[in-house]
């Protein structure tokens, strides 16, 4: 119930109708406040706040229904009860003004009784509104505590998990001394490729969740070189037939890692999308790739934006069988291969971000010296 007294605000045109409902209102308790037209009762409406309206429909300038069309119309003011102030041969008046949302009618002349249970009746309807109101806001508000404390929970797990699956995916980078940074850099590439696709390829439909996993998932795509033996992981010179056939089954190595992890947590979008990449990031945009020889849109995006990122970073890398190339050097490359190892799309949006590629490397290369 409100603490203070009613707000009422009585319009009508004719000052002997205002003078008599404020005799007859004045010693409830109520805070009257008067109108003498449309237009001065929607400005006092939107100033101030009131409990009831008592509303004449006869006026000049703006009648009533016109200003019951804009109580009702407007967001802030329609939850107000309104009753209407009619004369007795003004009856099909008032049912208008009922179907267009008022809340009771007053015939003139005012009969004290009837005066004070229509607006009581109004005022209790208006108290049980309020307080719904104010049930439904605490509700709101205790809801939102709620899933601010689980989002926070969430997060704080989540970078839990995520530090841990880096951790891993950093002990499998280990085993090649050479790489340096290649998993900082490669999601940062990443990143950058998604974000840019987002915006010029908007039938991808790559949103703010898929950049997000992405970034966290993209250091799990050579996570299965844990299986593969250090003699081969780190020769110098070229691999043999078996050699690479040994090596050529990493992705799968990390796949089926993940897809235990998945089958333990089913319906996890970044564990999905880890096992894409891990086992798709050697796949071709023509086919000629590994392990399953994947074609075209056959490839997973995420798989086939981190392949370019991949093969970035190796280029521009030095390792046991080769010295770093130049990020133009690099850059012409990919463009070769653009429709044959990449994605056509993928290499596009690479050629409009290439500057920012070179900045990330020179500030990760800062950093490894």
């Amino acid at each position: 119930m409100n603490p203070s007294p009613y707000s009422l605000l009585i319009v009508d045109d004719i000052e002997v109708n205002r003078n008599l409902l404020e005799r007859r209102l004045q010693h409830n308790g109520f805070r009257l406040s008067f109108a003498e037209d449309g237009h001065e009762a929607l400005e006092k409406l939107q100033n101030d706040r009131f409990d009831l309206v008592l509303l004449d429909i006869m006026m000049p300038r703006l009648d009533g229904f016109q200003v019951l069309a804009t109580v009702k119309a407007d967001e802030k003011l329609r939850h107000i009860p309104i009753i209407m102030i009619s004369a007795l041969n003004e009856m099909d008046s008032v049912v208008r003004c009922i179907e267009m949302g008022a809340e009771d009618y007053l015939p003139k002349p005012f009969n004290p009784t009837l005066l004070k249970a229509r607006v009581n009746a109004c005022l209790e309807k208006k108290r049980l509104h309020d307080l719904q109101a104010e049930y439904r806001q605490r509700i709101e508000e205790h809801n939102n505590l709620l899933e601010e404390q689980i989002r926070r929970q969430v997060k704080e797990i989540t970078s839990t998990q995520l530090a841990t699956i880096f951790a891993m995916s950093k002990l499998a980078e280990s085993r090649d001394p050479e790489t340096g940074q290649h998993l900082e850099r490669v999601r940062e590439y990443c990143k950058i490729l998604a974000l840019k696709l987002a915006r010029d390829e908007p039938q991808l439909a790559i949103d703010a969740g898929f950049i997000d996993n992405l970034y966290a998932a993209s250091p799990l795509h050579d996570i299965g070189k844990v299986g593969v033996p250090d003699h081969i992981l780190l020769k110098p010179g070229r691999l043999s037939e078996e050699e690479r056939s040994a090596m050529e089954i990493h992705p799968l190595i990390g796949a089926e890692t993940l897809r235990a992890v998945n089958a333990q947590h089913p319906g996890n979008a970044f564990v999905h999308m880890g096992i894409e990449i891990a086992e798709s990031h050697h796949e071709k945009w023509d086919g000629s790739g590994y392990p399953q020889r994947l074609e075209g849109e056959a490839i997973p995006l995420s798989a086939r934006i981190i392949a370019l990122a991949d093969v970035y970073d190796a280029l521009t890398s030095k390792r046991c069988y080769k010295d770093a190339f130049s990020h133009e050097r690099s850059v012409a490359i990919i463009q070769a291969e653009k429709g044959r190892h990449f994605d056509p799309r993928v290499v596009e949006v690479f050629d409009k971000v290439e500057q920012e590629f070179r900045a990330i490397r020179a500030f990760y290369h800062e950093q490894d010296e």
